[in-house]
Formats: C-alpha cells, structure tokens, sequence
C-alpha cells in the first residue's frame, strides 16, 4: 500500500515533534536535577541564577523556532506551514510530557502543575491544562492539512478566527495571572511564586473559543460533503 504524500509528511512532523519531545524532556531533567526541581511545584521553584535562567530563556526561544521552521518545511501555503506548526507543537509538548514520566515519573497524574513556558513570564497551570491545547492544535492542524476538494476550515468565517485569538489571549492571562501580580514586585518575585488556584471555569471558556474554528467546520455543510482525499 502506497502511502500518500500528505500522509507521508504528517508523519514526518510527527516523527520530528516526538524526537524533538525526547531532546526537550532530557534536557529539562537534567536541569532540574542540577537545581534540585524534579517536581517543580514547590518553593523557590526556579533558582536560576546568573547564566542559566538565561541560557533556557534562549532554549525556549530556540524551541519556538525549531517547531515554526519545521511547519515551514512542510507546508506550501502559509495556511498548510500553520498547520504543520501546530502539528509539530501539539505532538511535542504531548510526548514531552509522556517521555517525562518515563524518565523521572513525573507528573504523576495530569493535573500535577508545572511551569509551561517562561517567556514573557513564568506560566503556570496543571499538566491536562497544556495537553488539551495540544490536542486542538493536532486536529485543527490535521484537518487543515489532509483534505483537497474542500477543506472543511476554508468554511470558517473571520469571526470565529478572531475568537481563537480571543480565547489564546484569555489561556496567556490564565497560565501567567500569578506572575503578573507579582511582576511590579521585581524577577525574583516572580521566580518565587508558587500558585495555589488553576481557573478551571475561565480556561474552559478559553478552551471553547479556540475550538470555534473546528466547531464551525464540523457543523457547515462544506464538511458534511468534503472529499477524504488530503494535500499532496
């Protein structure tokens, strides 16, 4: 059975992303382990003083840009090298967690909290937090990416985009709440905070509005009639 090109690709960025995922897991553990932070819910969570808070700043810089220049490679419109980009960003951050617990065992279950990202602040929010994200960002990302007659995303009107962008700005604001109100306090308040509360209810709706895109698609009658056939 030949396998299509489309397919093919799909299946490069993923076998990249799950790479990538083990790079970023082996690396983030060795760090922890040399600021003694394997479980980094805890006080004092980021002691990263001097040249290696800076060095993980570029790290995560760099990571940014690993995932947009693979997306890059893949594509062949801007819309598809989107797509692939958030391919390869779903998978990543989903295995990096599953590689994580292979290595060390944490998390220990997906509502264990972690640091997500550090720029522009430290975010905050339980592992299933980031791992749904993911999960829509695969799918728009797939769906985007694997049909040709129609795309079922082609149907989705500027509005729904714009609460996308909405409920992306609303998820930044949940992750980072605790770091903006320390953040006139100086870095090293920051560093220090060690959240007590995930808003559940407002990233739901965070959730919902990143989700419109798909949820438009799936209930236009473009998608009902849409050929399975994908991308070349």
């Amino acid at each position: 059975m030949t396998v299509p090109p489309h397919a093919r690709c799909w299946m490069l960025v993923a076998a990249f992303a799950i790479a990538m995922a083990w790079v970023e897991a082996a690396v983030v553990y060795d760090l922890r382990v040399m600021v003694d932070r394997l479980e980094p819910y805890q006080a004092n969570p980021l002691p990263m003083n001097g040249v290696v808070g800076q060095v993980e700043l570029v790290r995560e810089a760099a990571t940014l840009v690993m995932l947009l220049t693979v997306g890059a490679l893949a594509g062949r419109t801007w819309q598809t090298r989107l797509a692939y980009t958030a391919i390869a960003f779903g998978i990543w951050d989903i295995f990096y967690y599953v590689f994580l617990r292979v290595i060390c065992g944490w998390p220990k279950t997906i509502f264990d909290w972690d640091i997500l990202f550090l720029l522009p602040l430290p975010w905050w929010g339980p592992v299933l937090a980031p791992v749904s994200i993911a999960l829509l960002m695969i799918a728009c990302g797939t769906i985007a990416t694997q049909y040709v007659d129609r795309n079922p995303l082609a149907a989705v009107t500027p509005m729904a985009w714009c609460l996308t962008g909405l409920g992306m700005a609303l998820a930044l604001y949940v992750f980072m709440a605790d770091s903006l109100d320390v953040a006139t306090q100086g870095v090293e308040a920051v560093r220090r905070v060690v959240p007590t509360t995930f808003h559940w209810s407002v990233f739901a709706v965070a959730l919902a509005l990143m989700a419109a895109p798909l949820a438009q698609a799936a209930l236009s009658p473009a998608a009902a009639s849409s050929s399975t056939r994908c991308l070349p």
